[in-house]
């Protein structure tokens, strides 16, 4: 690939020896290599093609990092860290992992933060602008802000107090029509007015808030982005510069697609298609055929998502049933508290969550469904071991929901479980029910027609040992039962919880406690907090011994999930092996 002008850019001062031509050159470089790599890894297209002029044209504009520009998610930053010093990770395949797909202060001092989350970099900024302020320093300090990320409240909470700055603070709105799916809510009507007349629209937020303002039209123009951001540099006040990107800019399929490629799997360049063929059908559909029926039998069920409908394929949902789908933007507060509100008034609200976004809604969770007992459902994505991205890390929900009063957490194994959890959970009216959607494969071998959360599966009955295992490894457990018989002639117990928030099914345990020396627990969780915990608490009295298999309370880095299952002896070998030589 041409790279003759990035060949002279080690780092952002080397931006002020080329002109607007040689700029321009250098952005139609960067674009084949953020299309070739992300072809080959996977990661964020759209974002990162969006924005390649206006990265350039801050670091040329501003001095980083004396000047601190701060990434919101971060997800759109590859041509930061290729102007940073970093771009060796993606002229090569072999150091295509040399990087992170966030910003992290480990790898540069052009990153501020480990950001991975929508919705924190105006409010990191207003911080960070403060202890500028008392230092007596007069850095410009810059938040990039887009791709939905304004509907989080975090966002406008921080506007809010950004206006109330007497000092230097460039907020830059990267506006490319899109959130990961389309957007949605007042706020991106009154977006679209502010293009429509070139920034002159009286529906102006960020005026309202006090704000000073900037609209900025062609934000893929180098010219006209140095203009404007050399206007701004070491302004006296808060501002917000409105720019106008493409979303996938110089990528037909991205163009084509915005949804699908503002995250995308491996693909092929010539065709945007994915290397890897699509799963077929999944547990997001497994629980929209039961939502189909529950309509059909006429439960008043609506269906709620915080801006991740392609997680869930929730747009065949919203092509059947378009009344009953609501897209409340990157906002997970506020779909737990509208789905509240929905349950209160007599509907079955559904909310579809990811379990690492989820987190951001946490007193909703605890203060408006525990609290008030509504039997709102949220059905949910992730709750497993993940590859080093302490970001998106997925091992923390148990202990987040399970030890919220009154909610009730529900780990299904296979597709006829999770279709008698779904079922069960809107049929009650006393609490919330959290779902924990399956990892994997849909695994239609099995038929379930005595569902009872409290009450425990016994898959196979044995002696000595007792696996108890959750969800994604209830296989592992029975691969470690066979492994124990063929290795030491162990009929190993093997049990499928159902329910992890609260141990209710007494009768069973009573059992294992009376014919078991030494119960075992598997979950892809933080043993803090998790399911192990529990079952430990509950044998301490007795002379049964535990032994809690499951993830560290740690955030994990570079890691793959391989390194990291065989850490936790989450494989048949590790767990076998940890077993017995507790049972020697």
């Amino acid at each position: 690939m041409n790279t003759k002008i990035l060949d002279r850019v080690n780092g952002p001062a080397d931006l002020n020896k080329l002109s607007a031509d040689e700029l321009t050159e250098l952005a139609n470089e960067i674009r084949p290599l953020l299309i070739n790599k992300l072809s080959q890894t996977g990661g964020h297209v759209g974002p990162n093609l969006g924005v390649v002029e206006l990265t350039i044209a801050l670091h040329t504009v501003f001095n980083s990092p004396v000047d601190h520009i701060i990434w919101d998610v971060s997800h759109q930053a590859y041509t930061h860290k290729i102007l940073t010093g970093r771009k060796a990770a993606w002229l090569s395949p072999d150091h295509f992992h040399d990087v992170g797909p966030y910003t992290d202060p480990q790898e540069s001092p052009h990153d501020y933060f480990n950001i991975g989350h929508t919705s924190t970099s105006i409010g990191l900024a207003d911080g960070m602008a403060v202890a500028r302020d008392h230092r007596g320093d007069h850095e410009n300090v810059i938040a990039v802000i887009g791709d939905g990320a304004l509907s989080g409240g975090l966002a406008y909470e921080a506007l809010s107090n950004a206006a109330t700055l007497h000092s230097n603070l460039i907020i830059v709105v990267n506006d490319n029509e899109m959130s990961i799916a389309e957007d949605h809510g007042g706020l991106y009507k009154g977006l679209a007015q502010l293009r429509a007349t070139n920034g002159k629209s009286p529906n102006n937020l960020f005026k309202s808030l006090g704000l000073d303002y900037m609209y900025v039209e062609g934000g893929n123009d180098i010219p006209t982005l140095l203009a404007a951001f050399t206007q701004v540099h070491d302004i006296d006040h808060p501002i917000v510069v409105h720019v106008h990107t493409i979303k996938g800019l110089g990528y037909a399929p991205a163009l084509a697609n915005e949804e699908a490629f503002h995250w995308h799997s491996p693909f092929d360049v010539q065709t945007g298609a994915a290397l890897a063929p699509s799963a077929g059908r999944t547990y997001a559909d497994v629980v929209l055929d039961e939502l189909d029926a529950q309509i059909a039998a006429g439960v008043p069920i609506e269906a709620i998502t915080a801006a991740i409908p392609g997680g869930f394929h929730l747009k065949k949902f919203a092509a059947k049933h378009p009344d009953r789908y609501h897209d409340v933007g990157i906002a997970e507060q506020q779909s737990i508290t509208f789905a509240a509100g929905l349950a209160k008034a007599g509907a079955r609200p559904v909310a579809f969550e990811n379990t690492t976004f989820l987190q951001r809604a946490y007193d909703q969770l605890s203060h408006d469904l525990g609290v008030n007992k509504l039997p709102a459902v949220i059905v949910y994505s992730g709750g497993h071991v993940t590859g080093g991205d302490p970001t998106h890390q997925s091992t923390f929900d148990l202990a987040m929901l399970t030890n919220i009063p009154g909610f009730t957490v529900l780990v299904p194994a296979n597709a006829a479980e999770l279709t008698a959890a779904l079922r069960w959970a809107l049929a009650q009216n006393d609490w919330p029910v959290a779902i924990r959607l399956p990892r994997g494969g849909v695994d239609d071998s099995s038929e379930i027609t005595d569902y009872d959360p409290n009450k425990m599966r016994e898959l196979q009955a044995g002696h000595r040992v007792a696996l108890l295992a959750i969800g994604s490894m209830l296989p592992l457990a029975q691969q470690v039962a066979d492994k124990l018989q063929a290795d030491s002639g162990i009929t190993a117990t093997v049990v499928d919880p159902r329910r992890v928030d609260a141990l209710t099914d007494t009768k069973e345990l009573h059992h294992l406690a009376a014919n078991h020396e030494l119960v075992v627990t598997l979950e892809e969780n933080s043993l803090a907090g998790g399911f192990g915990e529990k079952v430990s608490a509950y044998f301490g009295p007795t002379n049964v011994r535990t032994l809690n298999l499951g993830a560290k309370r740690r955030f994990d880095h570079k890691q793959t999930r391989d390194e990291l299952m065989n850490e936790y002896k989450l494989t048949v070998a590790t767990a076998t092996s940890a077993i017995e030589d507790i049972l020697d």
